[in-house]
């Protein structure tokens, strides 16, 4: 049980925070990289702050501060030139690091610029990769940019999905390493939901938590499986700071400020066997709803579920009132090492999880228990017999609301159409 300051300490993300200042310590993706292409410039909030995202018409991206140094208007209505973001009241312009490169009427009566050149907005470095944009809101130098495995996976259809959840991202994160919710929270909970009133889930036996390089991992024996079984042999990830591996997706939590989040999730499918070469020209990425037409949370889909979760312990969990027991010593093993990152930070060291070697940085291995699988496949008929793999083939059980435009690139990549989700037992 934490004491209102611990708690205070740990979920408060804003300009000058504890917590804040050791998560601004590493990358955070912010974007899709088709958003940008669709339209290029995008208002975000990111730790508190109010920035705009923009690609410019040379291929640069900024962020910077949304609003213009000369009158405060809104940049998210400015519009992007061959370098740079121009403002749409009076036409100051600003380069992808925040320098000031044009100020029509100024420019005019002093030909010197000294008004431009102290002119400055807030300006924070971003960078593509894996169909995602990243953004480093830190001191420099900037650490490495984690260029994980999966990223780098052939013969996979990928699509990226982000949705606004109203609540701090410490209780989005800490789900990311409690394994006994997914026997309630989506076994048995979906059972109920489809009308099923009889019969749960297989139980959770012994759990396991390790601490590695890149975080943490949780592994668990159920009434159906054993110790040969690779949730138990391999396990899944918590990655760190604020990041989820499940062997075939991952999941962040980034701040948007103390009382929302970001969730972002990044979906590799691999394409059967007679898809294959199957080289994807572009990662599709889009926005999820979290509320029904009815106004209630939608509950339909995992990462639904899971959000349901999160909101219900309120914008910002009071953990005051918690009981833990056994099957949260996972959690307690996550905030212990959040205040050991808030030391470290204060004492001039990187936090835990911070890359800084390049050489290091290369494809780095993150445990999957269904990496043989990625690598190499299975042709079609085996694939739809498949008692996992033929459900994500058929259904995005992650997000609700996938957009038809996407469902058709999945079609056009795998052969097979994605279904409703009415009957699909998560």
């Amino acid at each position: 049980m934490l004491t209102p300051e611990k708690n205070e300490a740990l979920t408060r993300v804003g300009p000058g925070t504890q917590m804040g200042e050791v998560l601004r310590r590493h990358w955070h993706p912010i974007a899709g990289i088709d958003e940008l292409a669709r339209h290029p410039v995008k208002p975000v909030r990111l730790f508190g702050e109010d920035l705009v995202l923009y690609r410019d018409l040379s291929g640069h991206y900024g962020l910077v501060d949304r609003f213009c140094a000369h009158r405060r208007a809104d940049l998210s209505y400015g519009f992007v030139e061959e370098r740079g973001l121009r403002c749409s009241y009076h036409g100051w312009q600003y380069d992808h690091q925040g320098g000031c490169i044009a100020q029509p009427y100024e420019d005019q009566v002093d030909p010197a610029g000294k008004l431009r050149q102290r002119t400055r907005l807030q300006a924070y470095p971003v960078r593509p990769k894996a169909g995602l944009l990243w953004a480093y809101l830190g001191p420099q130098p900037a650490p490495e940019l984690p260029d994980w495995e999966p990223f780098h996976w052939e013969n996979g259809f990928v699509q990226a999905v982000f949705a606004e959840v109203p609540c701090n991202w410490l209780q989005a994160q800490e789900n990311s390493i409690d394994p006994v919710h997914f026997e309630w929270m989506h076994a048995n909970w979906s059972r109920r939901l489809r009308g099923q009133m009889g019969g749960y889930a297989p139980t959770h036996l012994q759990l396991a938590f390790e601490e590695f390089e890149h975080g943490f991992i949780y592994k668990r024996i159920t009434e159906d499986s054993g110790e040969n079984n690779p949730l138990w042999t391999i396990g899944r990830v918590c990655l760190w700071p604020n990041g989820f591996f499940l062997g075939d997706h991952f999941e962040w939590r980034v701040p948007v400020d103390d009382e929302n989040t970001l969730s972002v999730t990044w979906s590799f499918l691999r394409v059967p066997r007679e898809a294959e070469p199957f080289a994807q020209a572009s990662i599709p990425t889009w926005h999820a709803p979290i509320r029904g037409e009815d106004g209630r949370w939608i509950t339909s889909h995992i990462l639904n579920q899971d959000i349901v979760a999160w909101v219900g312990q309120g914008r910002i969990a009071d953990r005051t009132r918690e009981n833990l027991g056994a099957s949260d010593r996972g959690i307690a093993m996550l905030r212990r090492q959040l205040f050991e990152d808030i030391e470290a930070v204060q004492a001039g060291h990187d936090p835990k999880g911070v890359m800084r070697n390049p050489e290091a940085n290369q494809r780095v291995f993150l445990p999957s228990d269904s990496r043989d699988f990625f690598m190499k496949g299975l042709p079609l008929a085996d694939y739809r017999r498949h008692p996992k793999w033929a459900r994500l083939l058929r259904h995005f059980i992650f997000h609700a609301g996938q957009p038809e435009w996407v469902q058709q690139a999945h079609q056009a990549a795998t052969g097979v159409a994605i279904e409703p989700m009415d009957q699909l037992d998560l």
